[in-house]
């Protein structure tokens, strides 16, 4: 399934934003955060909270991490793994 995501930052907020969209015509906006460690993204909707929490390893070459779901934002499950890897 085909899947087109743009990261941004706003200088005015100093925040990082991701927008998301896919083949079933899904759209989303998340916000992100990046630690020298860690990446996370998230998105609080009424009713489908996500969050993506990945560690980077390998000198910043890979994001080992899942993507949970929540319907209220507190009690998160788990949706799946995901590991993004840089290629040469």
């Amino acid at each position: 399934m085909p899947v087109t995501s743009i990261i941004g930052f706003d200088d005015t907020t100093l925040e990082h934003a991701m927008l998301y969209s896919d083949a079933r015509g899904v759209f989303r906006v998340y916000r992100m955060n990046l630690g020298t460690d860690t990446w996370q993204v998230w998105r609080a909707a009424p009713g489908f909270h996500q969050r993506y929490i990945g560690a980077i390893r390998d000198q910043g070459r890979s994001i080992e991490g899942r993507w949970e779901s929540s319907q209220d934002g507190s009690a998160w499950e788990p949706d799946f793994d995901l590991t993004y890897r840089k290629v040469d």
